[in-house]
């Protein structure tokens, strides 16, 4: 049987340094079949010279406000039987194409991916900090950064953007990417595609090295990422999971637990010295002494499950100095994206869910 055409799609936009490192992985693929690569992107964009000086095509996205309608756009404008969607940040193993390709001959599959990590060789410390978080298997247990299948093929619920091929008679079925979508959007295609009774797999050998970002660009990511997951729940209230509400507590829980502490030592009446040299047996029975030792108590037992986490996940870059720092990581996600989720309840609430907020400006 003849091998399927296969089209690769690059969203990119204000960084075609790195997205000429993706375009090189892309052009040694090992894939014998039809491959056109498209990037997409404005037409003003350096990408656009990037993607001109790899032989590859350029699609204007015709002003698009979001990552989702530029995808549209280039489906739109491409005929392939199969469709892969990564990044422009990544660094692309040469066999790719091909490990994801494989499984469309099977009928059962609609859509696969696989596991996406930070390059060690290529991350800062920080980067390959943020890696080990991102695939802790227990507080980020529930993001698509790292996961790993079971087996050789198993099915999953959702695909990450970075790391996904779809058969494009299924992505014409369901309408393609949700209009003004951003963040969320490959959430919201993989559920049209489950509720139109097809089936999405992950592929464990089908590795992406995907650049982390640095750690203020995280969290800005990250608040983006739980503000936009609250708002595609809103919309399609199946998509919501109690792991949202309860990453939505966390800022006032470590609020309310930092308030509790500082009320304690107010009404011990110890001084800051006395309390760092005191034995505890010092503080008296009561409110006060369970405000001292609430704290501490939480911030002992949140980073001895941050790191047992960390050390159970599959990234590549642990090691015992990334798994210790791992925890400074893991608070940071949760707040930020916690304080995502409240602001998304928030603008639900105040009747103005309004268009989501990009964290790279398509102006």
């Amino acid at each position: 049987m003849a091998e399927p055409s296969v089209c690769v799609i690059i969203p990119s936009v204000r960084n075609a340094d790195e997205l000429a490192i993706a375009l090189d992985g892309l052009g040694s693929q090992t894939y014998g079949g039809p491959l056109e690569i498209v990037v997409v992107g404005p037409g003003n964009d350096s990408g656009k010279s990037a993607a001109e000086a790899a032989g590859m095509r350029f699609v204007d996205d015709s002003g698009s406000r979001t990552r989702a309608d530029a995808c549209n756009v280039a489906l739109q404008a491409t005929e392939s039987e199969l469709v892969l969607f990564t990044d422009d940040d990544v660094i692309v193993p040469e066999d790719w194409v091909a490990n994801l390709v494989r499984w469309f001959e099977r009928e059962d599959v609609a859509g696969v991916g696989g596991p996406n990590f930070a390059p060690p060789e290529e991350s800062t410390l920080w980067q390959r900090v943020i890696d080990v978080a991102f695939c802790s298997t227990i507080y980020t247990a529930g993001t698509n950064y790292g996961k790993v299948g079971d087996s050789e093929l198993s099915e999953v619920t959702q695909l990450p953007g970075v790391n996904s091929a779809y058969r494009r008679s299924v992505l014409e079925e369901v309408g393609g990417f949700d209009e003004g979508s951003i963040g969320a959007e490959d959430v919201i295609l993989d559920h049209r595609i489950r509720s139109a009774g097809h089936k999405l797999w992950t592929d464990r050998t089908a590795v992406m090295w995907h650049r982390r970002r640095d750690l203020s660009r995280v969290k800005k990511q990250i608040g983006n990422y739980g503000m936009v997951r609250t708002l595609a729940s809103h919309q399609h209230p199946e998509l919501h999971a109690f792991t949202h509400s309860m990453t939505a507590a966390f800022p006032p829980i470590v609020t309310a637990a930092f308030a509790f502490f500082f009320w304690g030592l107010a009404n011990d009446g110890l001084a800051w010295p006395e309390f760092w040299d005191m034995s505890f047996d010092t503080v008296p029975l009561g409110w006060p002494r369970a405000g001292v030792h609430t704290l501490l108590t939480l911030i002992l037992l949140y980073n001895l499950l941050a790191w047992f986490g960390s050390a159970k996940g599959n990234s590549p870059s642990k090691t015992p100095w990334t798994i210790f720092l791992s925890s400074i990581v893991t608070y940071t996600l949760h707040w930020n994206y916690g304080m995502g989720v409240l602001r998304g309840k928030w603008r639900i609430f105040t009747g103005r869910p309004g268009l989501q907020i990009d964290d790279r400006s398509r102006d």
